[in-house]
């Protein structure tokens, strides 16, 4: 079953939450569409990607870059799946209608629980989902900064 996640950053920032999540994905095989808010932001997030991690290797690109279609992650600020992802990630108030994330085996989320602004509008997303009949997860990280699952939608 398809399933949309929500990730309520509260004690990492996005730089050092997505890098974890993208490896864990390329481990299950997936292909991943990160669509920023900007295009600031999307050159942020690769050159992020880069350096994350001195011992590992992620490989992406962007959709200015070369090849866009053979990244296994593609950061871009458009709405078109370059790359043929199976999973699409939403950062730095990226939007998506649930009709698009329904191309997706998987959708996340992400946004940043100190921003009153970010709140707002992933109350709005989350309502959109459900209103959708599509299942929605809500994790938030707890005091120690590991993910916990808060809610859950009924999909029929």
């Amino acid at each position: 079953m398809q399933e949309i996640r929500f990730y309520h950053l509260i004690r990492t920032p996005l730089e050092h939450t997505l890098p974890a999540l993208l490896e864990k994905s390329l481990q299950r095989g997936w292909r991943v569409l990160v669509r920023c808010g900007d295009s600031e932001r999307m050159a942020h997030l690769d050159q992020t990607l880069w350096v994350q991690n001195a011992g590992s290797f992620l490989p992406h690109g962007t959709a200015q870059g070369n090849a866009p279609a053979d990244q296994p992650v593609l950061l871009t600020d458009t709405t078109e799946n370059l790359n043929d992802a199976n999973v699409l990630m939403l950062v730095d108030g990226a939007q998506a209608t649930p009709e698009h994330m329904q191309e997706f085996d998987l959708a996340c989320v992400f946004f940043d629980g100190n921003d009153p602004a970010a709140l707002t509008a992933a109350r709005q997303d989350w309502k959109a989902v459900c209103a959708a009949k599509m299942q929605a997860v809500y994790w938030a990280q707890d005091t120690d900064g590991r993910w916990v699952k808060k809610a859950e939608s009924t999909a029929p």
